[in-house]
């Protein structure tokens, strides 16, 4: 494999999603997922010989092997649905990538032996040789567990890299976001500190053919970064009470100007294929000019504003045991005593 590509072929892949909620029991729901990942092998494949060989980049949608929780507990989601983190579903993406030679991202619910009885969302980067070479965890979430929920601890296993992980390879610095974390500017801002290039957005949206809060989120990460956003929906969610085309559609490509170079519509497609000139993003970025927004920030203005307030407590699931009524729980407590300072 040539070192340092200057361009190549990316593609977010949209499939439905096969929720595993109804599955009986651990047994079946690891059925569940492995129907999936033999699917994904035959559209990959399938995909990448109508693209090209330099397709090099895969991004596969949220929870694209097991769906959500709805109405499961954190033990039960966590023994019914998470993988582990050298587990046997890792094993078999890892093995599509191998074949393929591709760069393969994705998203699912992990369990991690530091944390038990927890469970994180994380997206994952699997290299052409198999190996999980990033792995980013969601620090924003209203109704699952995150790093922040465990701070001190999840600082004292991993460290702040750990954290905002950005992964230097022969395409490009790559990065992960989570789903509506695209909405928070901040995760993409540390990401970009770090060398980010291309963020890799694992989604489940409801699409809409006008201007989303989060497809205007896209293009903004992009512009203010002078990155690359590849964004995988799903192509619905099979298998549960919610119609399975709720979240279906709209997976793109916007490039570091803020330009939407590929998109699809509704419905499962490999459409949302396009170039990543990773030459010409790295012009632009050492080009002075007004453009050049990432050169231009000035952090010392910000940092001692958020030294100074917090909002969203950390800690609060360090020490005890809680169900899910704590994190509406917790976010109503936040509203209350921002209110009070007058800050909402």
């Amino acid at each position: 494999m040539p070192n340092n590509l200057e361009s190549y072929r990316a593609l977010a892949l949209q499939v439905t999603c096969h929720a595993v909620n109804q599955a009986s029991d651990r047994h079946e729901a690891r059925v569940m997922m492995q129907n999936s990942t033999n699917r994904l092998g035959q559209q990959i494949a399938a995909s990448i010989a109508f693209i090209g060989f330099d397709c090099r980049l895969i991004v596969l949608p949220e929870y694209f092997l097991t769906g959500f929780p709805m109405g499961d507990t954190l033990a039960g989601w966590a023994e019914k649905a998470c993988v582990e983190m050298a587990g046997a579903e890792y094993e078999a993406l890892g093995k599509i990538a191998q074949k393929h030679k591709i760069f393969l991202a994705g998203n699912a619910y992990e369990v991690d032996p530091n944390f038990p009885g927890l469970y994180f969302q994380t997206c994952f980067v699997l290299d052409p040789s198999g190996s999980i070479i990033l792995r980013y965890r969601r620090l924003n979430s209203l109704f699952a567990p995150t790093p922040h929920d465990v701070w001190d601890k999840y600082l004292d296993c991993y460290g702040l890299e750990g954290v905002f992980p950005v992964a230097k390879t022969d395409i490009g610095n790559l990065a992960a976001l989570a789903s509506e974390e695209i909405l928070y500017p901040e995760v993409a801002r540390c990401l970009a500190m770090r060398g980010a290039e291309i963020f890799l957005h694992s989604t489940s949206e409801v699409y809409n053919k006008n201007l989303t809060p989060k497809d205007a989120a896209k293009i903004t990460r992009a512009v203010e970064n002078l990155a690359y956003v590849v964004s995988a929906n799903t192509a619905g969610i099979a298998n549960i009470a919610i119609p399975i085309a709720s979240a279906d559609g709209g997976s793109k490509i916007i490039d570091h100007r803020g330009i939407v170079i590929a998109q699809t519509d509704t419905g499962e497609s490999m459409a949302a294929f396009a170039e990543i000139d990773l030459a010409a993003l790295r012009r632009d970025r050492r080009r002075p000019g007004l453009n050049n927004l990432l050169s231009r920030q000035r952090f010392e203005l910000y940092a001692e504003s958020y030294r100074q307030l917090h909002f969203y407590p950390a800690n609060t699931m360090l020490e005890k045991e809680v169900d899910r009524k704590h994190f509406l729980q917790t976010q109503q407590a936040t509203i209350e005593r921002l209110a009070k300072l007058g800050i909402i």
